[in-house]
């Protein structure tokens, strides 16, 4: 239920205008989101540095309607990548394909991609695509699959409640693709996506197995203790050490498990999102673990 409810505040236009005109909700999201401005998210990464642990600045955002809104985030993302790297950051940048104009003109979509990639590359900043709602799952594996031909330190997010995803990560096995591993944070109707916990970790066990069979340096994004405990135990099965794939996190979530982690000599990146269209990436967050409505309502109440 409470999954069902956040959901539909996600799409509210009239909840959003009430909670990101709020100054209270609007402190109480810095626990999850970076700030509004590029810098605001390059002292979180410079932060975590310290700690020794990498990062991914995301651009929040999807889905633009013209191609001037595409051109505007791009021009984002390149300079995301480029502070990164004048900054001496362990930084990846993740990129949303709908931001690129991909459901606009799909030509200008690759245009853009292939531009943020060889920018990117030059400087030396690796590149995440991020995957989006199950209507966009084909295209973007298209994408990525072109992509990681010409920039195979491409890595592209998968995931684990989609039917689908099995079949997908199949046919990009010839690439031995880098992959992100997901739960998935989009409502799908059931007969496109596992809606039970339980079914959701198994298959989230059986992607795990597969990409450290097939995969390379693969990264599993997720904070729920069995499935890191999972991750580390196949990896042991599969003789890879624990800097043959990484760890990602949510900001905001689980800091002790991040240094516990990296203090156990594994690598650890934490997604850090910045920008103003921060409503509903948060709302998604608290609807794929319910726990983090916990973590908003006391930072709302300053405890």
């Amino acid at each position: 239920m409470v999954n069902r409810v956040l959901m539909w505040a996600a799409g509210s236009p009239r909840l959003q205008r009430q909670v990101t005109q709020n100054p209270i909700a609007r402190r109480a999201a810095h626990r999850f989101v970076a700030g509004e401005r590029l810098d605001e998210a390059l002292d979180v990464a410079t932060s975590l540095a310290s700690r020794r642990i990498g990062s991914i600045l995301d651009l929040l955002g999807e889905g633009v309607t013209d191609l001037s809104g595409a051109t505007s985030a791009v021009a984002e993302y390149e300079a995301a990548a480029q502070a990164s790297a004048a900054r001496g950051l362990d930084a990846a940048i993740s990129i949303k394909l709908s931001q690129l104009g991909q459901t606009v003109d799909r030509a200008a979509c690759v245009a853009n991609l292939t531009e943020i990639l060889d920018q990117a590359k030059a400087v030396g900043v690796p590149v995440e695509i991020d995957m989006e709602d199950s209507s966009l799952v084909p295209d973007t594996v298209a994408l990525f699959r072109d992509a990681a031909t010409a920039h195979p330190r491409t890595r592209l997010a998968v995931q684990a409640a989609l039917r689908r995803t099995p079949l997908d990560l199949e046919t990009l096995a010839p690439l031995k693709p880098r992959v992100r591993l997901v739960k998935g944070a989009y409502a799908e109707p059931l007969e496109r996506a596992h809606q039970g916990k339980a079914e959701i970790r198994a298959q989230f066990k059986y992607l795990t197995d597969w990409l450290f069979e097939h995969g390379s340096d693969p990264a599993f994004g997720t904070h729920d203790d069995e499935l890191i405990a999972y991750a580390r135990t196949a990896a042991a099965r599969a003789g890879k050490g624990p800097q043959e794939y990484e760890f990602q996190f949510l900001h905001g979530i689980r800091r002790d498990l991040q240094q516990e982690l990296v203090d156990d000599g594994h690598r650890v990146r934490v997604y850090i999102p910045f920008g103003s269209a921060w409503y509903p990436y948060l709302t998604r967050r608290m609807a794929e673990r319910p726990a983090n409505l916990l973590f908003f309502l006391r930072a709302l109440v300053g405890r």
